[in-house]
């Protein structure tokens, strides 16, 4: 029994496992790893949720705030404007026109890469939008496809919509007239 248990002893030690501390080195321990990325996960949160705790009752906040909001309104506005302003007043468009044509190139560029940063993430999100609508549409399409064609082939002016086939009592019983009672009594009162 003293044989064992220095054996026992060496691999598990005297209250700890050192298998378990030697596996540790090598692969992390999952609950212990998911423990620190929730303290990470609670932590960002924290900082998120401070930062709107902070009261912003000061007339240059309040302001920043509308400034913030008014780069997208305002270029949708100002293009629909202009587009305004060419229909009703063609000379004074055109004007204005020939100005932005002195616009020296790299402040286009300068331009462009504000508002491609402005607006990227917003794009971006709207993109992968807008890709995964597109796959759950294509997703449906062999299901519209057989529907599709299961329509096409009840029309009423398809080929072979009206033909009994193989169907012996169908084509006689489509060949016999029926009785039509309000036929037979308009005959009758004629």
């Amino acid at each position: 029994m003293g044989m064992m248990e220095r054996m026992f002893g060496l691999l598990f030690g005297n209250g700890t496992n050192v298998v378990k501390d030697t596996v540790e080195v090598f692969r992390e321990n999952a609950e212990a790893g998911s423990a620190r990325a929730n303290a990470v996960q609670m932590q960002a949160m924290r900082e998120y949720g401070d930062e709107f705790l902070v009261p912003r009752q000061g007339a240059f906040d309040r302001i920043m705030d509308g400034v913030n909001r008014l780069p997208r309104p305002a270029l949708a506005l100002g293009t629909l404007g202009l587009f305004v302003s060419a229909m009703v007043e063609p000379l004074w468009f055109a004007e204005r026109m020939q100005g932005i044509a002195l616009v020296p190139e790299p402040l286009w560029w300068l331009l462009g890469v504000i508002v491609s940063f402005y607006f990227g993430a917003r794009h971006q999100v709207k993109a992968q939008q807008f890709q995964r609508e597109i796959v759950g549409t294509m997703a449906q399409v062999p299901q519209v496809m057989q529907n599709v064609a299961a329509l096409r082939k009840l029309r009423s002016d398809s080929a072979g919509v009206a033909s009994a086939g193989e169907d012996v009592r169908l084509a006689t019983r489509a060949l016999s007239p029926e009785a039509n009672p309000a036929l037979e009594e308009w005959r009758r009162a004629a």
